[in-house]
């Protein structure tokens, strides 16, 4: 895949022309207020995961609309009794779920507790889930896959589920007693990323103990964008149901716009270390850059980075660019 998005000296400086809704606060704060006036009754079963260095907890939390949302905690076995560790909260890329008891545990090996979100209506390509999506909208006319579920209305709208779910996900790892609720770490590649994002910027000032975000090759940011430009991967279904409804086009927009993490991003707060990669052709590296452009600068413009691995698609710096986020994570601990 050639380069074929804007050259890297003017990434640096994009920022996208998407304008964020006047009510964008207004509407999380109401979202959010609602899904904690459910109980979050976060379950944690211990299951064998066939390891014999590390713990696994099967999870349960509720999540929007008070539904359950299945995860995994993996923690280093033989802790002390008191031990408290640092916990990285991580969400998953489009179409996976948590996957099997052992499938990803890395951070959990690296020492970190490590808690996996199973995302809503997911698990269905690549990676197993557990989780259904009972909202009524997952009924209605949209085109196959997830983009334009329940775009109708922003309340309607999929993503306000997950971005809830995510939110709740963090309360869920910090009720656990391995966990030092303090130190929360948020991270994701794709549509983890993008979740990341999301879940960075509605936890400032809303939420205590979240400590830095891990945005890797971030999806769900700068739709205007991203809807023009990427060939391949679920911006094309937005595309492809404009196609057929094609007087659809603003109202969407409106409606995603309250999901762009262009402008949630700008109210976190905590270091983030991004990564683009600039023959991505899914998430293509100008939505990346706008995102990280954009990240934090509402909310007291916290340190910031970006990898950039530049011969590389959507895989993106992967067992590199992990090395990096182990280097990025000892050096904050550690100050």
């Amino acid at each position: 895949m050639p380069l074929f998005d804007l050259p890297l000296e003017q990434l640096r400086d994009y920022t996208s022309s998407a304008v964020p809704p006047a009510d964008l606060d207004a509407f999380w704060d109401r979202t959010l207020a609602e899904a904690q006036a459910h109980p979050l009754a976060a379950v944690f079963e211990p299951v064998d995961n066939y390891l014999g260095v590390i713990d696994t907890f099967d999870v349960s939390y509720s999540g929007f609309g008070g539904d359950r949302i299945k995860g995994w905690l993996h923690v280093p076995s033989q802790l002390e009794p008191s031990a408290e560790l640092p916990v990285v909260v991580e969400y998953i890329g489009y179409s996976g779920g948590r996957g099997l008891v052992n499938q990803n545990t890395r951070w959990a090996q690296a020492g970190y507790a490590h808690f996996i979100m199973d995302t809503r209506g997911q698990g269905y390509g690549g990676v197993s889930g557990d989780t259904p999506d009972p909202h009524p909208s997952a009924g209605g006319i949209n085109y196959a896959g997830l983009m334009t579920r329940g775009a109708d209305h922003q309340d309607n709208y999929y993503f306000r589920r997950v971005y809830v779910d995510a939110f709740r996900a963090v309360e869920a790892a910090q009720s656990h007693p391995a966990v030092d609720r303090s130190k929360v770490i948020l991270a994701g590649v794709s549509q983890g990323g993008g979740i990341t994002v999301a879940a960075a910027g509605l936890a400032a000032g809303r939420l205590d103990g979240v400590i830095a975000a891990l945005p890797d090759v971030p999806f769900l940011q700068d739709f205007p964008r991203a809807i023009d430009i990427a060939p391949r991967g679920p911006y094309p279904e937005i595309a492809g149901f404009l196609g057929r409804h094609r007087d659809r086009y603003d109202s969407m927009l409106a409606v995603l716009n309250y999901f762009d993490g262009v402008h949630l991003g700008r109210a976190a707060s905590v270091p983030a270390l991004f990564s683009a990669a600039q023959m991505d052709d899914i998430c293509p590296p100008s939505t990346v850059f706008a995102s990280y452009n954009n990240y934090g600068v509402s909310g007291g413009a916290p340190e910031k980075d970006v990898e950039v691995y530049r011969f590389n698609n959507h895989e993106g710096g992967q067992e590199h660019h992990w090395i990096k986020q182990l280097q990025f994570l000892r050096k904050l601990l550690s100050s």
